[in-house]
């Protein structure tokens, strides 16, 4: 078994922010998509065609700065709240089918093929 008995705050930010930001992204493109299609069911004219595509467009533009910014804060601060629980109650046991270990490598740019 191996404890994790501390998570890189920063780094933990960093990567939920862009899975975040990736998940508004998605939910981004499947909200203008709606939009469009309900603005070209209705079939309206005018102020309420444009409003919808404009909704449409500011979904996959605003959702996933939105969601990438909520899920850097949120990581840190899950990250935070990990790190001070675990100094109390110990960390999280994980176990591995094959020992750690990290490659030799031989050199500057080295592939470690041939």
């Amino acid at each position: 078994m191996v404890m994790i008995r501390r998570i890189g705050v920063l780094s933990c930010g960093k990567i939920l922010g862009a899975v975040y930001g990736v998940m508004g992204l998605l939910f981004g493109a499947l909200l203008s998509v709606i939009s469009l299609i309900s603005t070209g069911a209705t079939m309206t004219q005018g102020e309420d065609a444009v409003a919808g595509i404009l909704f449409g467009l500011g979904a996959v533009i605003f959702l996933p700065i939105f969601y990438g910014i909520i899920g850097f804060i949120g990581g840190m601060i899950m990250s935070l709240i990990y790190n001070l629980l675990a100094n109390i109650v110990g960390g999280l046991e994980v176990e591995f089918d094959s020992p750690l270990t990290t490659p030799k490598s031989e050199g500057y740019g080295s592939t470690g093929f041939g």
